[in-house]
């Protein structure tokens, strides 16, 4: 094969530090916008992001030449440090030090897409802590160590 050919679609979910309410709806827009700047200025076009006070869901195309921590380590760490120099919280901002991301296939971008646009209906249902314990549990990651 003479081309190389990339399309990996990225579920990534992450936590307010403690998951502390933080995100509160006259902000939540501006967070979400300067996480998605983040990610288009590390080359991963952005489908969507949405999630509720303590924690988001970002869905974006893998940049190739980079890894998805890396991503996840820019993002949080230019947006925590954006939130706190805007000083759009009173109280000091961080994320959670872990993430969680997922690859998605294109027969099921529509479900994902659909699933974080629905955050807040989703969430009257359950807390993220059950929706986190699900999304290990149906990857299959119940048994995996943090080193592999």
């Amino acid at each position: 094969m003479s081309h190389s050919y990339h399309k990996i679609w990225i579920h990534a979910i992450f936590a307010t530090k403690e998951r502390v309410p933080l995100i509160q709806p006259d902000v939540e827009n501006q967070i979400h916008g300067h996480i998605r700047e983040q990610l288009i200025e590390n080359g991963c076009p952005v489908r969507i992001i949405n999630g509720m006070p303590d924690h988001v869901h970002l869905l974006y195309l893998q940049n190739p030449g980079m890894s998805v921590s890396d991503i996840q380590k820019q993002v949080k760490g230019n947006t925590s440090h954006w939130i706190n120099q805007c000083n759009l919280i009173t109280d000091k901002f961080a994320w959670q030090t872990g993430y969680a991301a997922y690859s998605v296939s294109e027969s099921q971008l529509e479900k994902v897409f659909k699933y974080i646009s629905n955050q807040k209906a989703h969430h009257l249902k359950k807390t993220f802590t059950q929706e986190y314990d699900e999304f290990i549990a149906a990857h299959g990651l119940l048994n995996v160590t943090a080193n592999n």
